[in-house]
């Protein structure tokens, strides 16, 4: 198809000091969760994106010395030579493309504790570090900051010998050193490099001095910064400090990357945020300086981009997660395939990846982090060498990957539903408070199976085991989700709760399904979160818009502890008591009577009660496998009617993330006409 001319200024090549981009196209510096550790993996992943047509593909941030040490997070790193092979395959991999490498140096400064290292962190002043760590960093002297300009110049001349085009002086996220001497909370220096912001910024301007005299000749010297941090007048202000910053560095560097700090900030989920967010922050750069800007902004809209182009409010458009979600966002648009687009549904399942310290997945994307370790690609899948027919049953987030990708390996693909719309859980989470977005993961499988003249589509269609033996389709997948539990059972309840009146008892299924008019009781509403991410939340923030007083009880030290990882906790807990809901942390039920319900602290096992009108168990699911059952137990007869195969996928098989259902079912039909499952390739394995 031909590309939309809306878009072609999209497709322009654009200089970068001594370097050429072939397009706008740039795939900011984000983490994989592989880094040094998998680095065939981490290669792989990048050289994906440059076939996709990022015209620019970053690393994720590199540690340029063992005082930078940020284990366990699994970063990239140059802190000597022997670092450079792994990041010339990932050169190499986006080189063969035809894009432009970068890699964004940092130095962690008072970010990190050197866990694996034990050098003592290095910070501006001495100030304790920024994690847990019972630890502090010690106040550079003029020694240590000419070694630091040292370090930085050493692993940039690694860098070039690496293959890498652009190069990062990164000043972002409060997470480098060169940001925590700009900020005049870490910074309480009296001599040359603190007090007054020329002071604060001089390290940052020689740090980029440096690198330009190193490798400027044929690498271009990128600066990375936050231009805000919404702490208000505590922190660095795009309209104060930041502007003076890049008004007084604005030629110096041959690129721009501005963004938000911390990365709570600048990725925000789509549950707090709408598309291009950053907007109002970063748009005044362009306007002071002539070197190109790349910005971010969860953007996914061809028109979004190209109106940020033609605006000139951008050089570059910039992408970290848009990039996960699809790869080849750019060669689609290229392309005139505009509504091929697997657009990011910004939950931020890919940063839980780094910060529970493994390579990344995707709710959108199956084959992120896949594409080495199992060969998976995100557009091409081997056709069946023998086309079969597939029954799947259910079309929730599993039943609709694993038929897309059926078809899209050539089998006839019947997919069913008892239900009257397509996406089981996904349609029901994101009809609740601001996950709209979720429903991306739904509308782009249905859409490409409306597309295929090889999958049947039926809803409404209640299917029993007879029904399936009497069909005869020789391969059976159920896909029939699961239901929240109702007793009780939970990680912290792991029977269920005999005490539970089941008259006033309701779980996200109700309310999901019915609404919050199934509460009648003007009684408090008391949620119980023993799940530990974003579902009791979300329902307390309906409950309460509907007028309820509502108390949220969880045995965990704060609410939606896992959300920590998708970088939300904060703003949950934030608005949450913003709408007036009572927080009751450490407790967990211990009984249930008379319009009220016992908690026992969970670790003194003191005892309170409080009113409780209604009780919203949100604590675990169980399976629908009933029909898994039916089948087993007439599995002596599969063969003689035809059936070859019947496997469970997604929350049917065992509940959780809505990118676990989705990886299942791709791992299905990847795994589809083989009669062993090719080998999973390892880069941990021990060696000697």
């Amino acid at each position: 198809m031909a590309r939309d001319p809306r878009y072609d200024s999209l497709f322009e090549p654009v200089k970068i000091g001594p370097v050429t981009a072939p397009n706008r196209f740039y795939q900011v510096p984000h983490c994989t969760g592989m880094g040094y550790r998998y680095p065939k993996s981490e290669a792989r992943l990048r050289g994906i994106k440059a076939e996709g047509g990022w015209g620019v593909v970053s690393t994720q941030e590199t540690e340029i010395h063992p005082t930078s040490d940020i284990s366990p997070a699994n970063e990239a790193r140059l802190w000597d030579d022997r670092d450079i092979p792994a990041l010339r395959a990932v050169t190499d991999a986006v080189h063969e493309h035809g894009s432009l490498a970068a890699i964004q140096l940092v130095h962690n400064g008072l970010h990190t504790a050197n866990r694996y290292s034990r050098a003592v962190p290095l910070a501006p002043s001495d100030v304790v570090v920024d994690s847990d760590d019972p630890v502090q960093a010690r106040a550079m002297d003029k020694s240590d900051i000419k070694a630091f300009r040292r370090w930085h110049v050493e692993a940039a001349l690694r860098a070039k010998e690496a293959g890498f085009d652009i190069i990062y002086a990164y000043a972002g996220h409060d997470m480098s050193l060169l940001h925590h001497f700009l900020l005049a909370r870490h910074n309480h220096r009296t001599d040359e490099y603190g007090g007054s912001l020329e002071n604060r910024l001089r390290l940052f301007r020689e740090v980029i001095e440096d690198t330009k005299e190193a490798v400027g000749d044929t690498c271009a010297v990128a600066v990375r910064m936050a231009v805000d941090e919404l702490l208000g007048t505590e922190g660095m202000q795009h309209d104060a400090e930041a502007r003076d910053v890049i008004e007084a560095l604005a030629e110096l560097p041959d690129l721009w990357d501005v963004n938000l700090s911390d990365w709570s900030n600048d990725s925000q989920t789509s549950r707090f945020s709408d598309e291009g967010f950053q907007e109002k922050y970063t748009s005044f750069v362009k306007s002071i300086t002539t070197k190109p800007v790349v910005g971010v902004g969860r953007y996914t809209s061809p028109d979004t981009m190209a109106r940020l182009i033609k605006k000139g409010q951008l050089d570059f458009i910039g992408a970290a997660r848009p990039s996960i979600a699809d790869p080849f966002l750019p060669k689609k648009i290229k392309t005139g395939r505009v509504e091929d687009i697997r657009e990011c549904i910004g939950c931020n399942i890919c940063t839980a990846g780094d910060n529970t310290c493994v390579p990344m997945r995707c709710t959108q994307n199956p084959t992120i982090g896949e594409e080495w370790r199992r060969g998976w690609h995100p557009e091409i899948i081997p056709k069946l060498k023998t086309p079969e027919q597939y029954l799947i049953v259910g079309g929730g987030p599993a039943g609709l990957e694993a038929a897309r990708a059926l078809t899209q390996r050539g089998a006839d693909v019947i997919l069913a539903d008892k239900a009257d719309t397509w996406g089981g859980r996904v349609t029901l989470e994101s009809n609740l408070p601001e996950l709209n977005a979720w429903g991306r993961v739904r509308d782009w499988r249905v859409w490409q199976l409306q597309q295929a003249s090889n999958a049947e589509m039926y809803l409404n269609s209640s299917l029993s085991a007879q029904d399936i033996l009497e069909y005869g389709i020789p391969n059976v997948v159920l896909a029939a989700g699961a239901k929240w539990r109702k007793c009780g059972q939970g990680r912290v309840h792991r029977k269920p709760l005999p005490f539970l009146d089941q008259t006033c008892v309701f779980t996200p299924d109700d309310l999901m399904k019915k609404g919050v008019g199934v509460i009648k009781s003007k009684a408090p509403v008391v949620i119980y979160d023993d799940d530990r991410f974003y579902m009791a939340s979300v329902l307390a923030e309906m409950i309460a818009a509907a007028g309820h007083k509502v108390v949220f009880v969880t045995p965990s030290p704060i609410v939606a502890a896992w959300s920590e990882n998708t970088l939300e906790q904060g703003r949950i807990q934030t608005r949450l008591i913003e709408l007036g809901v009572e927080i009751i942390p450490i407790k967990q039920l211990s009984g249930m009577d008379s319009g009220a319900v016992s908690l026992k602290c969970v670790y003194s096992n003191q005892t309170q009660t409080i009113e409780c009108g209604s009780l919203v168990l949100v604590t675990s699911r169980a399976p629908e496998d009933m029909l898994w059952s039916e089948l087993k137990g007439q599995e002596a007869c599969w063969s003689d009617v035809g059936i070859k195969s019947v496997m469970r996928i997604g929350d049917c098989l065992a509940p959780s993330l809505i990118a676990n259902a989705v990886q299942s079912g791709h791992a299905y039909a990847q795994a589809a006409g083989y009669d062993e499952i090719p080998e999973v390739k390892r880069e941990d394995y021990g060696r000697v």
